[in-house]
């Protein structure tokens, strides 16, 4: 079985139901002011955590709704869901990682990206600083945490390579995410792979003991990761409203940047799995940091280029998450994305 066919088969009915605004962005309600607004559902692509606070924080201050959109966030259940559910127009839009979204565009769903807004991968290994780990040939004969067939364990074999090092020098343990943390609090294993936006400020909140991390980024491995998408039928039918809804995101994203307190206290309530606050307020603080690349930076968040779509397919296509990798505007509608 295909790496991308691995990512897309086992997956349990969707919960997802369409909404009043469902697949043509029809559903409208009124604003406080008296305007009318689209009804407009966005999935994420886990429960809410800090790298979310940009969504609740630009809806509590009003700028989706500045843009005539009625935002409405769901949890979601991993981005290959979040991929599935908007290609089938059971959510409008979808917040995921762009591996998912590739290997989901491979395998025939019909979506495609707005932007990707987390331009560096948080792509990292993490451990606890007491394990003496300063560099990628610190981890030689480590025992590391992963989840097999995921973008992650996949990108490491080419993280290693990229740092002189063989995929028999470090041993990867199969563990279901939930799993992870765990087992390196647990000492089953030395680190885990993961996000440094995710797991990195729970485990230390968990073990209450200081978490370290070697960055793909900073070790010679970058890529695309987590982004705004839209199902192919809303591109076609209502390209004004994803525009509006890309400009949203980009400036929910910028007014978060410059009030990061307010924005992490806006996700109060969001959900009954919500991390702490302190934890929040780290993730976000280490979201800040992915949001561009070379190419991008002093540019509105969300802004991305064909030269770094096209890096991030060709990794991908190395590690096996694509199979017959298409041009960049199979996966970019960079019609529709922001622009600056």
């Amino acid at each position: 079985m295909t790496a991308r066919r691995r990512l897309l088969t086992g997956l349990v009915p969707l919960l997802l139901v369409a909404t009043a605004c469902g697949e043509d962005g029809s559903g409208t309600s009124t604003s406080s002011s008296g305007e009318e607004l689209d009804k407009v559902t966005l999935t994420l692509n886990w429960y809410p955590y800090g790298e979310h606070a940009p969504f609740y924080y630009g809806k509590q201050q009003k700028i989706f709704e500045k843009h005539g959109i009625d935002l409405d966030i769901r949890a979601g259940q991993g981005s290959q869901k979040t991929v599935q559910a908007t290609g089938a127009g059971q959510t409008d839009f979808g917040w995921a990682d762009t591996p998912a979204v590739l290997s989901g565009v491979d395998a025939g769903v019909k979506v495609k990206s707005l932007g990707v807004f987390l331009q560096t991968t948080p792509s990292s290994v993490q451990f606890f600083a007491s394990q003496g780990i300063t560099s990628p040939a610190d981890l030689k004969g480590r025992t590391i945490a992963g989840t097999a067939g995921d973008a992650l364990s996949k990108t490491f074999p080419i993280f290693l390579k990229k740092n002189n090092l063989q995929e028999s020098d470090v041993k990867v343990q199969n563990t279901d995410p939930a799993g992870k943390i765990a087992a390196v609090i647990s000492g089953k294993t030395d680190g885990l792979l993961g996000y440094a936006s995710d797991q990195g400020p729970t485990m230390q909140d968990k073990a209450k003991k200081p978490v370290a991390h070697l960055r793909f980024s900073e070790n010679g491995l970058n890529f695309y990761s987590n982004g705004l998408i839209a199902g192919n039928k809303i591109l076609q039918t209502r390209g004004d409203l994803a525009q509006r809804m890309a400009k949203a995101v980009s400036e929910s994203f910028t007014a978060a940047e410059k009030a990061p307190e307010p924005a992490v206290a806006s996700m109060a309530g969001a959900s009954e799995q919500l991390p702490p606050k302190t934890v929040l307020s780290e993730q976000f603080a280490t979201t800040l940091t992915l949001l561009h690349t070379d190419a991008t930076r002093g540019r509105a968040p969300g802004v991305n280029t064909e030269a770094d779509w096209q890096q991030t397919i060709d990794v991908f296509a190395e590690a096996g998450l694509v199979g017959s990798a298409g041009p960049v505007a199979e996966y970019w509608d960079s019609a529709s994305a922001m622009k600056g």
